[in-house]
């Protein structure tokens, strides 16, 4: 069971895809691209320190020259809880298609973080995420413990001059605007998803990758079972020296 938990998990995600539904189009003051957005693949995997993520983007982009070396988007993964969690991806305007989330990493220009969510809804912060620029790649170290997880991975564009550094789409038309068809239209313009699903953009929900095997209550239920079958035996064992006496 340890070695299944501590494996690596590789994603991928289709190429040229960051306009949200296709109709999203990206502001030109700083100039943007869709490669600068586009999800290309997860890796992620255990080291002593906890989970590493290292997540690959078609282009490298920093049209804001951060010092952190990246500034066009702002990643965030919701890593998949072993009982349940919550199923609101934040303030992205997207919910889960099943079960829900316990972590929270998100990777920004100005400053990454990790939360958990507790049982009653509430986030924590955990260690400061550290982040290395590499290619096309970003590598996050995280104190996320070891473990297969699913998860929800969403890329937005980055902007400093909003409250959390997340630029939303809307209806206006200029240069510096994130310009969708709806005024509700969904944060992220790139969604870690299966080829032709679209279910993001025109439901709302987004289906988890990777392992979404709930572990944990699998091992509860094979627990349950070995029990249960253990009570039969002793019942069954019980009857039959109980009428051997009788005879």
């Amino acid at each position: 069971m340890l070695a299944l938990l501590a494996s690596q998990t590789q994603l991928t995600d289709p190429a040229a895809d960051a306009r949200g539904d296709g109709g999203y189009i990206l502001p030109t003051r700083p100039a943007f691209t869709t490669d600068m957005l586009d999800l290309r693949a997860l890796d992620a995997r255990p080291t002593p320190q906890g989970m590493q993520f290292t997540v690959t983007y078609g282009q490298m982009g920093n049209p804001w020259n951060s010092p952190a070396g990246f500034s066009a988007g702002v990643t965030d993964i919701f890593v998949k809880g072993a009982l349940g969690g919550q199923a609101k991806l934040g303030d992205l305007g997207l919910r889960t298609s099943s079960g829900g989330w316990q972590y929270h990493l998100r990777v920004s220009p100005g400053g990454s973080t990790l939360t958990e969510v507790d049982a009653q809804g509430q986030e924590r912060p955990l260690a400061t995420p550290t982040v290395q620029v590499s290619g096309t790649s970003l590598t996050v170290q995280t104190a996320l413990p070891d473990g297969r997880y699913g998860y929800w991975v969403t890329n937005s564009v980055y902007s400093p001059l909003t409250p959390d550094g997340v630029l939303r789409p809307g209806t206006a038309q200029n240069p510096t605007a994130l310009q969708a068809g709806r005024a509700d239209a969904p944060v992220p313009v790139d969604v870690l998803a299966a080829p032709g699903d679209t279910r993001a953009y025109t439901r709302g929900t987004l289906a988890p990758v990777g392992e979404t095997r709930d572990l944990v209550g699998i091992g509860l239920l094979t627990l349950g079972g070995a029990g249960l079958l253990v009570t039969i035996i002793a019942t069954v064992f019980v009857w039959k020296r109980l009428n051997s006496g009788a005879a």
